[in-house]
C-alpha cells in the first residue's frame, strides 16, 4: 500500500461487562445494523451458559473463544504453474476475528429455537473442545501440518 496505513478504529467497551472483546463479538453477531438485538442475543447466551455450567458465563465464553481460535492457516500460492497450499502464522487481530466468525457461523447453523440458545450451545460445546467451530480449527491445523513441506515458499 502506497499511502499511510488507515487508523485503527476505537472500539468502546460494552455496557454490561465493560469489555471491548465483547463489543467486537457483538459487532460480528449484528445483522443490518441492529446492535441492541445483537447485545440481547449475546447476553441471553451468556445467561444460559452460566445457568447450565454453574460457572461465570463470560469466563466460559472467553475459554471457548480461545479454543476455537486458530494459530496457523494455509494460503494458496502459484509457483511455476502449480498451486501450493502454504502454511503461515496468523497475526493476532485476524486470529481473534476468525475465531469469532467461526463461533457465530456454526452457532447460526445449529438447530435450536432462538439465536441466543444456538450461541449458548455452540459456546458450551467449544468450551468442551467439541462442536463445529472447534472442528474447523482442528481441520485448519491439520491442513497446515500436512502442507508443512511447502513452508519454505512462504511469502
Amino acid at each position: 500500500m502506497r499511502k499511510a496505513k488507515p487508523k485503527k478504529r476505537l472500539i468502546l467497551p460494552d455496557p454490561k461487562f465493560n469489555d471491548t472483546l465483547v463489543t467486537k463479538f457483538v459487532n460480528n453477531i449484528m445483522l443490518a445494523g441492529k446492535k441492541n438485538l445483537a447485545y440481547e442475543i449475546f447476553y441471553d447466551a451468556i445467561d444460559i451458559v452460566s445457568e447450565k455450567t454453574g460457572e461465570d458465563g463470560l469466563d466460559v465464553w472467553k475459554k471457548a473463544l480461545a479454543n476455537v481460535t486458530p494459530a496457523v492457516e494455509v494460503r494458496s500460492r502459484r509457483i511455476g504453474g502449480a498451486t501450493f497450499q502454504i502454511p503461515s502464522e496468523i497475526r493476532p487481530g485476524r486470529k481473534m476475528s476468525i475465531g469469532m466468525k467461526n463461533l457465530i457461523g456454526f452457532a447460526r447453523k445449529r438447530h435450536e429455537k432462538s439465536m441466543g440458545q444456538k450461541l449458548a450451545g455452540e459456546i458450551m460445546s467449544a468450551y468442551k473442545d467439541e462442536g463445529g467451530a472447534f472442528k474447523k480449527k482442528e481441520d485448519t491445523h491439520r491442513m497446515a501440518e500436512a502442507n508443512k513441506a511447502f513452508s519454505h515458499f512462504r511469502f
